[in-house]
């Protein structure tokens, strides 16, 4: 049995109907670095906590470079794709980020789809146009199966992305990761390339083809 392992492509910039997916620069700090520090409160309380010791990107431009430069290695290594989300009529707004992570080859051929946006971004469908541009990357550039993410179950406007997407619910894992210091469930949602077959003229009407 063979599977299919393509050739790493070039990360190119994806574009959809609003907005424009493209890999960070150390040169997207003060974008970053301001949005992350007024969102913080917005943001902080669903995500991992820094391990002790661990520098804030956010205080240290060194730290964002480091950062940008470890997902410039795993694009190389094809473990990961991680990308900035911009808006604007010229896409010079940075309002935040989706990644694909922990790609696996082999008989999986499966990867995890995280995200996260600008408090004052939030609730113009910014993150699900970003979504479906990521899963024609993932599914038509890179040849994966699966797309999965992972939500906490009170975490509405990340629940309503995956929902207006009509992404397969899977069931609830539980204390499924360590969240602003506390073991939370997660509702895993998924998405095949199958699925993806079956749906991808509507959504690239939907999100990604130019409104007449």
């Amino acid at each position: 049995m063979t599977w299919n392992n393509p050739v790493r492509p070039h990360t190119p910039s994806l574009t959809g109907q609003r907005v424009l997916l493209r890999p960070l620069t150390t040169s997207d700090f003060d974008a970053w670095r301001e949005v992350r520090i007024r969102s913080r409160d917005w943001l902080l309380k669903w995500e991992p906590r820094p391990l002790p010791g661990q520098p804030d990107a956010t205080e240290d431009r060194r730290i964002f470079a480091a950062r940008c430069g470890a997902r410039e290695r795993e694009r190389q290594l094809g473990s990961g794709y991680g990308f900035g989300i911009f808006i604007g009529s010229g896409h010079e707004r940075f309002v935040g980020e989706i990644n694909l992570s922990s790609v696996q080859r082999g008989p999986y051929q499966n990867a995890y789809v995280g995200y996260w946006i600008d408090e004052a971004a939030a609730g113009h469908s910014y993150v699900p146009e970003a979504f479906v541009v990521l899963c024609r990357f993932a599914f038509e550039d890179l040849a994966l199966h699966r797309l999965q993410a992972s939500i906490i179950p009170r975490n509405r406007p990340s629940h309503r992305v995956v929902e207006k997407l009509g992404l397969r619910a899977e069931g609830v894992a539980e204390r499924y990761l360590e969240i602003n210091g506390r073991w939370e469930d997660h509702v895993r949602y998924a998405i095949t390339s199958e699925e993806w077959n079956d749906r991808r003229d509507d959504y690239l009407r939907g999100w990604i083809l130019p409104v007449d």
